[in-house]
């Protein structure tokens, strides 16, 4: 199936839907896939995150790859 078949029975599916829910999510899907290369907007608790992850790289409070490594094969030997 060539791809302007396959846009042409989406389009003739979408017209045919009237579940709201499964609408927004396909609206979702498409967003998602095509938004704009701008900044992405972040949630307000997101950009707390990111300064709490700032301060704790800033206090030295992170694990380099090694040390990640080493906790990660503890695990896998439980």
């Amino acid at each position: 199936m060539s791809i302007d078949e396959i846009k042409i029975r989406l389009h003739e599916g979408i017209e045919n839907i009237d579940d709201n829910e499964f609408l927004m999510t396909i609206k979702e899907l498409i967003e998602h896939k095509y938004q704009s290369t701008g900044s992405p907007k972040l949630t307000g608790w997101q950009l707390k995150r990111i300064k709490e992850s700032e301060e704790q790289i800033k206090n030295g409070e992170f694990l380099t790859d090694e040390q990640v490594d080493k906790v990660i094969d503890k695990w896998l030997e439980e």
